[in-house]
């Protein structure tokens, strides 16, 4: 038999099982059963986010329960792929905070660092890929393996924020302390001599004294 190349001789065997009454043998395809989360499913912040990035490949995972890790009003600003810890999750930034996920089918984390707890950030540009270095109090995170220009951007919006002067805490007056008015103190000494403690004389000195800084 003269060879058919490997599609002719699959169609082949297919049209014999057919022949003879047997299913043809159904080739699976590793892909078939994957469900992703449409953008239209995504919640607002999490689209927009996931439109910014040419590539979210190795992250839809992440992208797709990224909402389970959120605070109540949190909101998601920019999300880049990265690497941490126990391997390739996402990197997002929020308007308190960068969370780094990862949803695997073996492997899970979920590590945070909150705005208000870095005290610096630096980017380390790589042939292909760079890192970013966060460094909270008394420790250095690593995440390697990100996008070039979305991590030098989630970084500078990071720095920018760490440059921000602190808002000032609302300052509380304190009561000024009451400064009894001059006549209020003749009237004082005026009940001082009615109840005996003063004599008149003493009343007329104090008194006198009292309207010599009027």
């Amino acid at each position: 038999m003269p060879w058919r190349g490997h599609s002719a001789v699959v169609n082949h065997a297919i049209e014999d099982r057919r022949t003879h009454g047997v299913s043809p043998v159904r080739i699976h395809k590793p892909w078939e059963g994957i469900v992703m989360a449409k953008d239209d499913e995504l919640r607002p912040d999490v689209a927009a986010a996931k439109a910014s990035l040419r590539s979210t490949v190795g992250s839809n995972r992440e992208i797709k329960k990224l909402v389970d890790h959120l605070w109540e009003g949190e909101t998601v600003e920019r999300f880049v792929p990265g690497t941490y810890g126990k391997g390739s999750g996402l990197l997002t930034l929020t308007d308190r905070r960068l969370l780094f996920t990862l949803d695997g089918m073996i492997n899970t984390q979920s590590e945070d660092f909150p705005l208000d707890k870095i005290t610096s950030i630096q980017w380390k540009s790589g042939l292909a890929m760079g890192t970013i270095v966060i460094f909270t109090a008394g420790n250095k995170s690593e995440i390697t393996n990100v996008i070039k220009q979305v991590g030098k951007e989630i970084v500078d919006v990071v720095r920018g924020r760490l440059n921000e002067p602190a808002t000032p805490a609302p300052v509380v007056a304190e009561a000024a302390s009451a400064t009894t008015s001059i006549p209020d103190q003749i009237r004082e000494l005026g009940a001082l001599r009615d109840a005996g403690i003063l004599d008149e004389a003493e009343f007329t000195a104090k008194k006198a004294e009292l309207l010599s800084r009027m």
